[in-house]
């Protein structure tokens, strides 16, 4: 399991560097335990927040509504949570870009 992947309970939790103002959302490696993201919104009133998510799901094939962001609203450190249905998924997702 990855460094940056959490397990407590039924969550699934997955350290993220967001990296907002990308041309695109595109997954870029694990650096320092935390999955960089790049995301195709500006750092402003949550729209990379929401893109964030919506990436995420899109990626792990799961409704919006389960992809949670945990900590880190105001800052490029964050940690989403997922149901611990998607713990290979999320794997997966720190694997291949």
């Amino acid at each position: 399991m990855s460094s940056c992947i959490r397990i407590t309970g039924n969550q699934v939790y997955l350290d993220i560097k967001a990296l907002p103002g990308s041309s695109a959302s595109q997954v870029l490696d694990v650096r320092e335990g935390r999955l960089r993201i790049k995301i195709a919104a500006a750092a402003e009133d949550g729209k990379a927040n929401a893109e964030l998510c919506a990436f995420l799901a899109k990626r792990l094939g799961c409704p919006k509504k389960e992809v949670t962001l945990r900590s880190g609203e105001k800052s490029r450190f964050k940690t989403v949570a997922f149901p611990i249905a998607l713990k290979d998924q999320v794997e997966a997702l720190t694997i291949a870009r």
